[in-house]
């Protein structure tokens, strides 16, 4: 288990500590059970690795050599001998499925999609639909995504199923085969069909509304083809994980838990974490779901997995992340969620009882020098409870604070390692991190609560959170920062809460990007209307309407630049035009101004910059410390 932290002042840690690439991650074991593929560093970057289960690192064959990206996601196939993955020229998104074979593990990787430019991979899916193929989502035709075979020995490519129209899309059982149709309408709804046999489509499930900005999300067919999953929250304030039977259209709930949603972030985009289900290697079958909370809950759902998870949980005091298993569910490889360790992986084998530590993400990382992330919850002014996480300085000593705004914005923090939040918290800063209404994982009244809000109680949220931590004896109020850099959502709130309550913020940080909603939706592609009914639309507006559109200008940073008087350390990237506008009319009225540039790799060397940049910002107007 995790060496409980040092209470002493805490050594300083480097900022390429923090931000460093993992010395190992997204391990996973062959078919076979013999090996285990995983990425670590070579040339700088993260690349394919595989060695047999009772070796070392030291022992383990490099497979790829990449020197400029670096490998992300990488699958094993149904015949152990070959491994995929997915790379894509540096600075761009022109993702490629390219093959290496363990049996000459020198030879050069094949490309198993020379696409022409303009063309790409969107997906994978080595579960099916045969044996020696794989299937892979790609543009090959103008302005639609289509499956297609792929034959890994050879390369040969087979058309598999095309999208039928523009915002329609076929839903695959686990051999391949067309089971839903899912069709987002003009208005925002999500149409779900059965597909019959020769094609017809029979209406089965409409659902749609503010409780679900992004769509319903998984939607994830049952390998044997009768049930999808979605998640929905039925008559609950919870999401829910729900089967839609394909012949009667019937709802049944497959995994629910009071108090708790079922956790989506695993579904922000392909190979993200953690994932919102575990599936069965052997069957496909879902067999547990993670649920949000205080710390995140895995309900599982399958007998054999109960066990394997009741031995998996002994190993470490966090939360199961990502798991694999060879084909007879008896060997498996694990990961876990960790506010102190994350990344700390395990084999596993069940039939034995053995298990061992394979390796830990970050071991350059002292656990005991890291600060504890706690759950932490609290009225807003209108009554509606509000949660968040704090962590604090290793000392515990109360002075500055800063309130981390997380993006999205139908987004939420979670309980875990945050690189972010423990590089301030060694620098000697309280963090907050409150999920602020209209966040997701929260239940529904939750997420709802933020229509027509922005800039208004959505703000009012944050300072109900700093008055809280004041009054805890957590920050001196005094010493505070807003900091929103994640993305230009979180900028845009940071911006709006140094505009609007200009005398609580010492200072601020925030990512460029968002200044002016009633452009940035006026100019979103009209094919993204439908997608935007239940979202900004809903909760924002739309500047179709003239009332609607001056509304979204009057919650927007763009016209409140002149009411903030907080020292501002301005995050961009090189073509952001807008961001000229917030430099040259605060410096215009005397408002310090710093501005750090960043590539949007998010690569360790970005990282670094942007944070030490954030480092000397906050130590000048805050005074904590500096490595």
């Amino acid at each position: 288990m995790t060496a409980a932290p040092d209470r002493g002042a805490s050594t300083l840690v480097g900022a390429e500590e923090f931000f460093a690439d993992p010395a190992f991650s997204r391990a996973s074991l062959s078919p076979d059970g013999a090996r285990i593929a995983y990425l670590a560093p070579e040339r700088g970057k993260l690349n394919l690795w595989v060695r047999r289960v009772d070796e070392g690192h030291e022992d383990a064959v490099c497979l790829t050599h990449d020197d400029r990206r670096g490998v992300e996601h990488h699958w094993w196939t149904d015949d152990p001998r070959w491994l995929l993955y997915l790379h894509a020229t540096d600075g761009e998104e022109d993702w490629h499925l390219f093959r290496v074979d363990l049996d000459a593990p020198g030879a050069p990787a094949v490309d198993l999609t020379p696409l022409p430019p303009g063309q790409r991979v969107f997906a994978v899916d080595p579960t099916r639909p045969g044996a020696g193929s794989v299937l892979v989502w790609m543009n090959q035709r103008p302005a639609s995504i289509d499956a297609v075979r792929v034959d890994v020995a050879t390369g040969e490519r087979t058309p598999h199923q095309s999208r039928p129209e523009p915002g329609g899309t076929v839903l695959l059982d686990g051999r391949g085969e067309p089971a839903f149709h899912a069709a987002l309408t003009e208005d925002g709804t999500w149409e779900f069909s059965a597909i019959d046999p020769g094609g017809r489509r029979r209406l089965l499930w409409r659902v749609g509304g503010p409780e679900h900005p992004l769509g319903p999300p998984l939607q994830r067919v049952t390998p044997d083809g009768t049930g999808l999953l979605v998640g929905d929250y039925q008559d609950s304030d919870d999401l829910r994980l729900v089967r839609i039977d394909r012949r009667s259209g019937a709802e049944t709930t497959v995994a629910a838990v009071a108090g708790r949603s079922l956790c989506t972030a695993g579904l922000a985009a392909p190979g993200a974490r953690p994932p919102t289900v575990f599936t069965s290697r052997r069957t496909g079958a879902v067999i547990a779901a993670r649920f949000t909370g205080d710390r995140p809950h895995i309900e599982v759902l399958d007998p054999h997995f109960a066990e394997v998870h009741a031995a998996l949980s002994a190993l470490s005091d966090g939360v199961l992340d990502e798991v694999s298993s060879d084909e007879t569910e008896q060997r498996w490889v694990a990961s876990f969620v960790h506010d102190r360790e994350p990344g700390a992986t395990w084999f596993y084998d069940h039939s034995t009882g053995e298990s061992r530590l394979l390796f830990r993400a970050h071991p350059q990382l002292d656990p005991a020098q890291l600060a504890p992330m706690s759950a932490v919850r609290f009225p807003a002014r209108d009554g509606l409870p509000l949660h968040a996480f704090l962590t604090l300085p290793v000392d515990g000593a109360t002075g500055p604070l800063v309130l981390l705004v997380h993006g999205g914005p139908w987004s939420h923090d979670s309980w875990g390692y945050h690189p972010t939040v423990q590089f301030l918290a060694n620098r000697g800063y309280a963090v907050l991190q409150v999920n602020v209404r209209g966040s997701t994982g929260c239940g529904k009244r939750y997420t709802t609560a933020a229509i027509g809000e922005f800039a208004g109680k959505v703000h009012d949220d944050l300072l109900d959170a700093l008055d809280w931590a004041v009054a805890q004896g957590h920050a001196d109020p005094s010493r505070v920062a807003l900091v929103g850099d994640e993305d230009p959502y979180a900028g845009h709130a940071a911006l709006v809460g140094a505009a609007l309550s200009p005398d609580r913020f010492a200072a601020a940080v925030a990512r460029g990007g968002l200044l002016d909603l009633a452009h940035f939706l006026r100019t979103s592609p009209p094919f993204t209307r439908p997608a935007l009914a239940h979202s900004w639309f809903r909760y924002v507006g739309d500047p179709a309407d003239p009332e609607q559109e001056a509304d979204l200008l009057a919650r927007s940073p763009i016209t409140m630049l002149d009411r903030i008087r907080s020292p501002l350390l301005l995050v961009r990237s090189a073509d952001e035009v807008e961001s000229d506008t917030v430099v040259e009319r605060l410096r215009a009225r005397g408002v310090p101004v710093e501005q750090v540039s960043t590539d949007g790799s998010r690569g360790p060397e970005d990282r670094v910059r942007l944070h030490r940049a954030i480092e000397r910002h906050l130590a000048e107007h805050l005074g904590g410390r500096r490595g």
